[in-house]
């Protein structure tokens, strides 16, 4: 609970069709859904009515829950209701976060992390949604911003007090939008003739000083437990925001996008390499802000599809790193060497072939496309077999950036170089997979050469392996484009020229890694 007494009267009354106690902490709501029976209850002078149901809310295990409390800016809030939304790649949570002073605002998932955003009256019409295009500039309000997305959601499910009646009868075209002064706006059409626009900008829950969150996941994750599709092996999900598990017997990649209970979708997928930070390994790093401790919770192996016959293929690693109040971040071991990454909530100010970001100017470096070989652990994103993303990558010294497509959805990832070195010592791995970890130099001579000879020529044995399954898992699917897209299509020229490709490496594409989880509040 807020811990500064709130201005506005607290009404409480019996739900009608339970008699379940309601409470409305503000004067401005009109709306609650009683947490007893989910009926959705509109408040009409001193008594409430019902005027329909919500649908059981999916448990995601989120660190949030109704009655959390916390600070933004010196200003208390507490979290008094919650929708839930799905969309085609999965759900997403929006909480009413209801302040001291009576504003209204909502903490939202933005890419494995959270928005803080509030409503905000339109000044002008909204673009219609069907001229929105991902990576197109508008003016929304006087202010330019870039499409990151543009989808269809619904929402399917609410729970606690709401500034407005929750309608689960329709879906919607959503839109977010991204700005170079780091924030995300909201297009929400779900009254076409009144969009709505809000404004946010990103948080950490470790910011907000909140209280009152939810136990960890690890103390109920029955509620979660799943049989594999292919294999029948139990499997339990952990994460507050999982899409997608691999089945560590079978490893199979199953899509929990629908919920435990929906459509086990899935794919069988090859065996590929073992991780060289294994998955569950717990080490403290700085990325970008003080050490704190990160957990290995996925683990991805990607190849770059090249455009020709000539040009030569590069593959690289990534690590999905999970903190309970920061969210997610990326560790990259790509042929130059390890970096760390993670999603941003603004866009970089493009200038030719160069991007400002935070006062840095980053040169742009490459574009290709990827396309993922093997995957293991659990990811907030939905996987698809061979899942195709364009990637844009930008150097300015240490740092990195990149742009990264998947479909209609655009993300944008920054992060910085790291030694080899500091991996080792971060998760305590033995000495004997430092040669291993070491992308950026051949193995030393002298003393211990022999041992590194040996992790060298391993590690060259695991890149052909890996090219390997790259082309031939392209060749396996180029007759199916063929007929699809037809035999000059770019598609199919694409799935010919990777199997036609050598094995030689060029440092850089792929080494800046970075996935994206979806545009917006995803």
């Amino acid at each position: 609970m807020a811990t500064e007494p709130s201005p506005q009267r607290v009404y409480r009354a019996a739900c009608p069709n339970c008699g379940a106690e309601v409470e409305f902490r503000s004067a401005a709501s009109a709306f609650a859904v009683c947490s007893f029976c989910r009926s959705t209850i509109v408040r009409d002078g001193d008594a409430l009515r019902k005027i329909g149901e919500s649908a059981e809310l999916f448990d995601d295990h989120s660190p949030l829950q109704l009655g959390a409390s916390g600070r933004m800016q010196g200003a208390a809030f507490t979290l008094v209701g919650r929708l839930q939304y799905r969309y085609a790649e999965g759900t997403w949570n929006e909480w009413h976060a209801l302040f001291d002073n009576g504003r209204s605002g909502w903490l939202s998932e933005d890419n494995g992390r959270y928005v803080l955003a509030f409503d905000q009256p339109l000044q002008a019409a909204a673009p219609d949604p069907t001229s929105l295009r991902p990576g197109q500039q508008q003016i929304v309000n006087g202010q330019p911003w870039s499409v990151a997305s543009v989808s269809a959601a619904k929402l399917i499910a609410a729970q606690g007090e709401l500034p407005v009646k929750p309608n689960t009868e329709r879906g919607f075209v959503v839109s977010d939008l991204r700005s170079t002064r780091d924030e995300v706006g909201t297009l929400d059409y779900g009254n076409p003739a009144a969009p709505k626009w809000s404004v946010g900008r990103s948080v950490a829950i470790s910011e907000l000083a909140m209280t009152g969150l939810a136990e960890p996941a690890e103390k109920t994750l029955k509620a979660r437990s799943i049989e594999c599709p292919n294999c029948g092996t139990s499997l339990e999900v952990k994460l507050a925001t999982t899409q997608s598990i691999v089945c560590h017997q079978c490893h199979s990649v199953v899509d929990v996008s629908q919920g435990v209970g929906g459509d086990l979708a899935h794919y069988v997928q090859e065996n590929g390499s073992e991780p060289q930070i294994p998955l569950g390994s717990v080490g403290t790093l700085a990325l970008g802000k003080a050490p704190l401790a990160w957990q290995v919770v996925g683990y991805v192996e990607r190849c770059e599809l090249p455009d020709g016959s000539d040009d030569e293929q590069t593959f690289w690693r990534e690590y999905l790193l999970y903190h309970r109040s920061e969210g997610f971040a990326f560790l990259v071991d790509a042929e130059d060497g390890w970096s760390w990454t993670a999603p941003i909530t603004g866009v970089p100010q493009l200038r030719g072939d160069s991007a400002v970001y935070q006062g840095a100017t980053y040169r742009k470096l490459y574009t290709y496309t990827g396309q993922v070989t093997y995957v293991l652990g659990e990811f907030y994103w939905q996987l698809t077999r061979e899942q195709r993303t364009l990637n844009t990558d930008y150097q300015s010294g240490s740092k990195r950036l990149n742009r990264e497509q998947t479909g209609d959805e655009i993300v944008w990832s920054a992060g910085d170089a790291m030694n080899a070195a500091d991996i080792l010592k971060a998760f305590r791995l033995g000495d004997d997979r430092r040669a291993a970890l070491q992308r950026d130099a051949l193995p030393s001579s002298g003393s211990g050469g022999l041992l590194a000879k040996i992790f060298f020529v391993m590690f060259v044995i695991a890149v052909l392996l890996m090219l390997f399954r790259c082309g031939s898992s392209s060749s396996s699917n180029c007759d199916g484009l063929r007929t699809t897209y037809g035999e000059n299509s770019q598609e199919y020229v694409s799935c010919l020229n990777s199997n036609r490709s050598g094995s030689g490496f060029r440092t850089g594409g792929g080494s800046f890694g970075g996935f994206s989880s979806g545009g917006g509040h995803k």
